[in-house]
C-alpha cells in the first residue's frame, strides 16, 4: 500500500508552493523595508529550553525524544526561546536595538483543525534591546504592512491589542488577587472567547473570597468597554503605542481588546493578535513584549518585543479571497524544433538564453511541432521560439507570442544578446 504523509503534515504541490512563495516574499520584503536582518537556528533543541520558559500548553505538544547521545530533545515548537539563547551568546557584540527575523519550520503535536496543523512555517520578527512603546508599535506596524502587501485592508483584517500589565494591575488592585494567582487569572481571561465561563470555573476551583470573585466578574463584564482600563496610569505604554500606530497611518487596523492575553508564559506587557475581520479563522499572527526571557535563558537582561505569523492561516485567508492556488509559469520561453536535424541549434539557443537568466524548456524527445507548442502553452511560457531548416540557414528563429499568436523572425544573435520576451 502507498505510504501517506503523517497526520498534520503537508505534501506541498507546485500550486500550493507558489502561494507559499508569495507569502514568504511578502514576509522578506516587509522585513527588509523595516531594517530587519535574517537569522536561523537548529530545528532540534534541548527540551529544557521549552519546559522552563514556554508554558504548559506548548510543553504538552512537544515532539520529544531521547537521541543516541541520551539527550532529552525536541523539535522546535516556537522560535523565541532559540532567539533568546542566540542573542544571549553575543549580546555584548550586537548593536542595540537588534532587529532580527526568521522563517523557521515549527512542530507541535496538537489536535488538527482548520488553520492548525502539526507543522507550519512561521515568520518571527523581534526587536531586542528597546523597552519603549515605539518598539511595540514598530512590530505591530510590520505585521499590518505584511497583510497590506498581500492586498488586505482594515475591512479584511483587525489587530486586537492589549497589555498584560493593565490587566494585572486591575486584578491586584481592583479584584484583590495575590500575585501568586495572577497567572491563573490571566489564563482564564485568555480562554473567555472560547469559553465564556472560564473565569467562573477558575474561581470555583480556588478559595477566592466572595468579594474578589464578584470583582473579577465585574472586570470580565467591563472588557467590552476598554476605555476604563485605558484610563489607568499603568496604561501609558499602551497609549503611546496606539499614538505611534496612529502617526504611521495604521490606527484604522487596530482595536483595543483586553480579552487578548496570549497563552505563552513569558509575555510581560503589550500583547496583540491579528485576525480576519469576520473572525472565521484562527489568529493570523500573535506576539507581544517579553522583557524577562533573555535573562531567564542566557543571563542577559535585554527587553524584547516581537511576533510570529504562520503560513497556514494566511494561506487560508488568501484562498478565501483568491480561490484555489495556481502554479506559477515554470518557464518564459519554449524552444521548439521543426525536425530532428534542428535539435543541436535548439539546444545551443536554449542554453544561451538560460545563461541570460531566462527560464527555458524544450522537448526531451522527438515530437511534432504542434505537440511541442501544446506543451509550451501548458507550461505557461510567454513565447515559443521555433527553429527549422530555413531559420537555421538564415541565422534566425521565429518568435511566437503565445498570448496573442503574433509572430516575428528574429536574428539568433539578437535572441542570445538582448531580445526582450
Amino acid at each position: 500500500m502507498p505510504v501517506s504523509a503523517l497526520p498534520g503534515f503537508r505534501d506541498v504541490f507546485p500550486d500550493a508552493l507558489a502561494r507559499r512563495r508569495r507569502i514568504f516574499a511578502a514576509w522578506r520584503e516587509v522585513a527588509s523595508r523595516y531594517g530587519f536582518e535574517e537569522y536561523d537556528g537548529p530545528p532540534l533543541e534541548p527540551v529544557e529550553l521549552y519546559t522552563k520558559k514556554s508554558g504548559d500548553e506548548i510543553v504538552a505538544q512537544l515532539y520529544r525524544f531521547t537521541d543516541k547521545g541520551d539527550r532529552d530533545i525536541a523539535l522546535r515548537p516556537e522560535m523565541t526561546p532559540t532567539l533568546a539563547r542566540m542573542v544571549a551568546q553575543r549580546a555584548a557584540q550586537l548593536k542595540k536595538p537588534i532587529r532580527w527575523f526568521s522563517i523557521p519550520q515549527l512542530f507541535r503535536y496538537e489536535r488538527q483543525q482548520r488553520g492548525r496543523l502539526r507543522e507550519h512555517f512561521q515568520l518571527n520578527m523581534d526587536i531586542i534591546g528597546e523597552p519603549g512603546p515605539l518598539a511595540d508599535a514598530e512590530v505591530i506596524a510590520a505585521a499590518v504592512d505584511i497583510v497590506r502587501a498581500l492586498g488586505f485592508g482594515p475591512q479584511d483584517v483587525r489587530v486586537r491589542l492589549s497589555d498584560r500589565r493593565i490587566l494585572a494591575d486591575a486584578l491586584v488592585n481592583d479584584v484583590g488577587l495575590p500575585s501568586a494567582e495572577l497567572a491563573g487569572a490571566l489564563s482564564a481571561i485568555d480562554k473567555l472567547e472560547r469559553n465564556p465561563e472560564a473565569a467562573t470555573a477558575w474561581v470555583a476551583e480556588r478559595s477566592i473570597p466572595r468579594a474578589s470573585a464578584d470583582a473579577l466578574a465585574a472586570l470580565v463584564a467591563s472588557l467590552d468597554d476598554p476605555a476604563r482600563l485605558l484610563a489607568r496610569d499603568v496604561a501609558r505604554p499602551l497609549q503611546e503605542c496606539l499614538q505611534g500606530l496612529d502617526a504611521m497611518g495604521l490606527a484604522s487596523f487596530v482595536d483595543v481588546d483586553f480579552r487578548i492575553v496570549r497563552g505563552l508564559a513569558y509575555y510581560t506587557g503589550v500583547v496583540f493578535e491579528l485576525f480576519d475581520a469576520k473572525r472565521a479563522l484562527r489568529a493570523i499572527c500573535g506576539g507581544g513584549r517579553y522583557d524577562d526571557l533573555l535573562k531567564q535563558v542566557g543571563g542577559v537582561d535585554l527587553p524584547c518585543v516581537g511576533f510570529g505569523m504562520g503560513d497556514v492561516v494566511l494561506g487560508e485567508l488568501l484562498g478565501e479571497r483568491d480561490g484555489p492556488p495556481r502554479s506559477d509559469p515554470s518557464v518564459t520561453v519554449f524552444v521548439a524544433t521543426v525536425g530532428e536535424e534542428d535539435r543541436a541549434a535548439a539546444l545551443g539557443l536554449a542554453h544561451a538564453l538560460r545563461d541570460r537568466g531566462i527560464g527555458v524548456e524544450f522537448a526531451l524527445k522527438r515530437q511534432a511541432l504542434g505537440k511541442q507548442l501544446e506543451l509550451a502553452v501548458a507550461r505557461g511560457a510567454r513565447a515559443a521560439v521555433v527553429i527549422g531548416p530555413d531559420e537555421r540557414a538564415a541565422g534566425e528563429a521565429v518568435v511566437r507570442l503565445l498570448g496573442t499568436g503574433t509572430e516575428q523572425r528574429v536574428k539568433l544573435t539578437q535572441l542570445v544578446n538582448d531580445y526582450v520576451f
